[in-house]
């Protein structure tokens, strides 16, 4: 797709909107479904203070039931649009394209999906690029294999950048032996894809990500972008916890590692909450799913005492913008939080 132009904007450059799918698909949240809406409700309060959030509702009693929850919290209508689209979960950082500039000219770089290889049920989640092309009029661009062996299987909460051209991925996502996206591909090509389709010219690989990511080692879990060249890490302190080893290997992995720029990455820690169980299964909860909007971030939390540290470290990288905790215990039961669940849609340069 580049002309040489291309460039993917970070996360804290200015939205026109946040998109979300409303939630409907009960077993993502097994016996924990009723709390979900109220939950993204208060999600949607919180950004809609600040920008627009576009909805995509699965069916009419979907779309009546958002709509519901909505204005009992209060939100102000003229921010919110709802749209009718089929969704089969609502994990719309992976399932919606990324929105990348071809110099002025906005793009949807819709990526292949397979629904993390994990379920059969991903078909309707699978056009969410199609749906996002008609209610914008964006051009929609479908990446391709260097080997022509069909299109590039990718999902939005594996990739992270600092706008200026730096990309942080895990080797865990893309280079297991799994290889369940992209049979094949290696370390080199999947870099010229990110430098082709995304302008992205530095890959930084960090290693695992966190314990209780079904998503195979998504980076937002575990390391974000605050600034050009400032990283936060989840890190785990504690030497017994089976995060320990594999924050500690991404903290020296960052500590060497330099920018498009040939700049240092600066690296800031946020703690882990203390584990979050349900049934026997461990969680992925961590303070570094935050979602960065306009003129806030919204952080998960876990009625956990690094709530407090976690808000505190985000507050002081974020000074221009109101840092509003959401609480996810509930939420992360479905595997996912916060950045999972939402894709800016970056404003064109002014």
């Amino acid at each position: 797709m580049s002309t040489g132009t291309v460039r993917w904007p970070a996360e804290w450059e200015r939205h026109d909107a946040t998109w979300i799918a409303w939630p409907h698909h009960e077993p993502d949240w097994p016996g924990k479904f009723a709390p979900i809406p109220w939950v993204y409700a208060e999600i949607v309060r919180a950004l809609a203070a600040h920008e627009r959030v576009e909805i995509v509702c699965h069916d009419p009693s979907v779309l009546d039931d958002a709509r519901h929850c909505i204005a009992a919290h209060g939100v102000d209508a003229s921010h919110v649009r709802l749209h009718r689209a089929r969704t089969d979960r609502v994990w719309m950082r992976d399932s919606a394209p990324t929105v990348v500039f071809d110099g002025p000219t906005p793009t949807l770089v819709n990526w292949g999906f397979n629904a993390w290889a994990k379920y059969d049920n991903y078909a309707d989640d699978a056009r969410m690029g199609q749906v996002m092309a008609e209610a914008t009029g964006l051009v929609r661009h479908e990446p391709m294999r260097p080997d022509g062996a069909g299109r590039v299987i990718l999902e939005g909460g594996g990739i992270e950048t600092d706008g200026r051209g730096t990309i942080l991925v895990t080797e865990e996502w893309l280079l297991t032996d799994e290889q369940v996206r992209n049979p094949g591909l290696g370390r080199a090509d999947y870099e010229a894809i990110f430098a082709r389709e995304l302008g992205c010219s530095k890959t930084l690989w960090l290693g695992e990500g966190c314990v209780g990511d079904d998503t195979h080692g998504h980076v937002d879990d575990i390391a974000r972008f605050v600034a050009p060249g400032v990283v936060v890490l989840a890190y785990e302190s504690d030497p017994t916890d089976d995060n320990h080893r594999r924050s500690a290997d991404n903290l020296h992995r960052l500590a060497s590692a330099t920018d498009a720029t040939g700049a240092p990455i600066r690296t800031v820690t946020l703690p882990y909450p203390r584990a979050v169980m349900m049934d026997g299964q461990r969680l992925p909860a961590s303070y570094a799913n935050f979602y960065i909007a306009n003129g806030s971030v919204i952080v998960p939390t876990f009625n956990d005492p690094n709530d407090r540290v976690a808000l505190h470290t985000l507050a002081e990288l974020f000074p221009g913008r109101e840092i509003v905790g959401i609480h996810a215990v509930d939420l992360v039961w479905g595997l996912g939080t916060l950045h999972c669940l939402s894709q800016q849609q970056p404003a064109a340069p002014r």
